[in-house]
């Protein structure tokens, strides 16, 4: 499957690599433009990738069963014949990205933005993201304007500012607007996420010394507990970077921390 993808480059930049930024759930990937443009702009020589993921922003129409398997198989596709250095991915994203790294030989690093490897059946850290889905699930009717949308959603427990960000992947049909990704794909989506253990994954890859595995935690999210934030830290050439003030959207809550990991993290790549 071919997914929706932006290009992202520096003024004036030939780049030669790539490197891939994977959203969250139910985002997109303009989610992480901020951060890819301001990645490029310290790295010319590279050009970032931004995909929607299978069933978000302009790649809901992917066919097949929605797993963290087939997601990381549609971005192995789109980006066939990309010279592939890198790959950054947050939250579901990031378990995305993990799986790449054993579908891309090309790969010298990727970097997780606060997505814990381990199994998480009772939804730690994403209580939120389970509550969002049931007021989705409310939402079925057209709705005249964007503005109505939004105030359904705050009128049922979420804040303005989420309620805005999920208006961004509303779609105007002819009877009004809808809300663009199917709730029960996400629940597919999330349900293989939660129940998918790469710790076995990454231990192998730390231990080969390829691609070098990087973690940048939000150190008021609860995605990491204790001791998946140990195991992290005591995997072979591995880097954990826990930006403390941020919650589990680091690169919303910590902007400039997050770009200084990710900038730090990458630099040594090899890129020309």
């Amino acid at each position: 499957m071919q997914l929706h993808s932006e290009v992202v480059k520096a003024p004036g930049g030939a780049p030669s690599r790539s490197v891939i930024f994977l959203h969250g759930i139910l985002g997109q990937g303009s989610n992480l433009r901020t951060l890819a443009r301001r990645f490029v702009e310290a790295q010319p020589a590279a050009q970032a990738v931004l995909m929607d993921l299978r069933g978000h922003g302009k790649s809901v129409g992917a066919e097949g069963v929605d797993s963290l398997e087939a997601c990381a198989d549609d971005v192995v596709q789109t980006c066939a014949g990309l010279d592939v250095s890198a790959v950054v991915g947050h939250s579901f994203g990031g378990k995305v990205a993990m799986l790449l790294a054993r579908r891309l030989p090309s790969l010298s690093a990727v970097v997780m933005l606060d997505s814990a490897p381990g199994t998480r059946l009772d939804f730690r850290g994403s209580e939120l993201t389970m509550q969002v889905l049931g007021v989705l699930e409310s939402a079925t009717a057209p709705f005249p304007t964007r503005d109505a949308f939004q105030l359904h959603l705050i009128d049922r427990g979420l804040t303005q500012d989420l309620a805005q960000w999920l208006a961004m992947s509303l779609v105007r049909e002819a009877d009004g607007y809808r809300f663009g990704p199917s709730v029960a794909r996400i629940r597919a989506l999330l349900g293989d996420y939660f129940a998918t253990d790469c710790w076995p994954l990454l231990e192998t890859l730390a231990h080969q010394g390829a691609p070098r595995l990087h973690f940048v935690v939000g150190g008021r999210s609860t995605v990491f507990d204790a001791e998946e934030l140990r195991h992290a830290r005591t995997l072979p050439d591995a880097t954990v970077d826990v930006l403390e003030g941020a919650g589990h959207w680091v690169h919303v809550d910590d902007l400039e921390g997050t770009v200084r990991a990710v900038i730090g993290r990458l630099a040594p790549l090899p890129l020309t």
